[in-house]
């Protein structure tokens, strides 16, 4: 586990509009997580919309992401949610389902989908990621979400603006 928070990224007074999907199972933790997203969205430009969408548990986000990612009007979409290890493998079987299905979302419909859906050993994991300040997953996840969609707005600009002859470069062997 990475102790070290990214960055802020640059302010941005673009108007932006994010959607949190968030599971609604361990609220206390998941709530954290919402709480601190969105302060940090305020934080990088108080001129973000963030809406927030809770879902009855972890396994409902992808579901979700895809029908917000299929209707539009959203930069990005930050999936939030915590699920804690029991004595099965179920935690671990609908984790590894989120994470597929999330990332294939996002390459589908070229959006950044932010996964902190936490998959966690215990209550004392989920009190330092989501309750504390320190390495706050709902804050990270919020300046990833920025930062994502300000490079992808920078490489989308710039593929528009280079419609002249293109360069190579090739390498000898």
């Amino acid at each position: 586990m990475s102790a070290n928070l990214p960055s802020r990224p640059r302010q941005v007074g673009q108007r932006r509009n994010f959607a949190i999907v968030a599971g609604q199972y361990n609220p206390e933790y998941v709530r954290g997580l919402i709480e601190h997203a969105r302060a940090e969205f305020l934080a990088i430009s108080p001129g973000f919309n963030v809406v927030v969408h809770e879902v009855p548990g972890a396994f409902e986000i992808p579901l979700v992401v895809q029908e917000i990612a299929t209707r539009g009007g959203v930069d990005a979409i930050v999936a939030l949610g915590v699920i804690i290890e029991g004595e099965t493998a179920h935690a671990s079987l609908i984790a590894g389902e989120i994470t597929r299905a999330l990332g294939q979302l996002a390459l589908a419909h070229r959006i950044p989908v932010i996964h902190e859906v936490l998959l966690l050993k215990n209550e004392a994991q989920a009190k330092v990621r989501c309750l504390e300040a320190e390495i706050n997953r709902g804050t990270e996840a919020a300046r990833v979400a920025a930062r994502m969609v300000q490079m992808l707005g920078d490489l989308r600009t710039a593929r528009t603006e280079n419609t002249g002859p293109r360069s190579e470069v090739r390498f000898a062997r």
